[in-house]
């Protein structure tokens, strides 16, 4: 897969000049959790779920470089495009899977990912770590849970959490 994803928007050529314009090269490291933090994403059906959501992001004109996550949560390093906000591709990535995976009852009760998420900008020359970071989360998660995960990005990221 490309490191980056350059998109051309309009290339325009009068009077022998050529204006070529919206190359982005802006990645996000997104994570997400299922409501409550319910382990629904079992080793049956975490795989197929991932699958879907990079399915479901590419008709969308969404790039998802790497995608994974543990039993509660998902980890997806997304290259930005020139038509959706942050919000709104956490919206379609969360909205529609949570919709797939109820449709096709692949777990016991009622699915639903939680209303928030993380959204953290990534360099260019950290792209390799993140991509490694959410490929070995299995591995990550023998020693610490998403909660304390969850901890770590509020502390390392300075988010102020209101606690309700």
């Amino acid at each position: 897969m490309p490191l980056t994803n350059y998109k051309q928007v309009i290339r325009l050529e009068p009077k022998n000049k050529t204006y070529t314009m919206s190359f982005i090269s802006v990645y996000v490291h997104y994570v997400w959790a299922t409501k409550n933090r319910i382990p629904f994403l079992t080793d049956e059906i975490r795989k197929d779920v991932f699958s879907h959501i990079r399915n479901n992001a590419e008709s969308k004109n969404i790039f998802i470089d790497f995608i994974n996550g543990y039993m509660d949560h998902v980890h997806c390093l997304v290259s930005l495009n020139d038509n959706l906000s942050i919000g709104k591709i956490a919206q379609l990535l969360k909205g529609e899977s949570s919709f797939w995976i109820n449709q096709r009852k692949l777990t016991a009760t009622k699915f639903a990912w939680q209303d928030e998420y993380f959204a953290i900008g990534v360099g260019d020359d950290s792209l390799n770590t993140v991509r490694k970071y959410i490929a070995n989360q299995e591995e990550h998660h023998k020693k610490l849970t998403f909660a304390q995960e969850y901890e770590k990005f509020i502390e390392r990221y300075g988010f102020n959490i209101i606690k309700k």
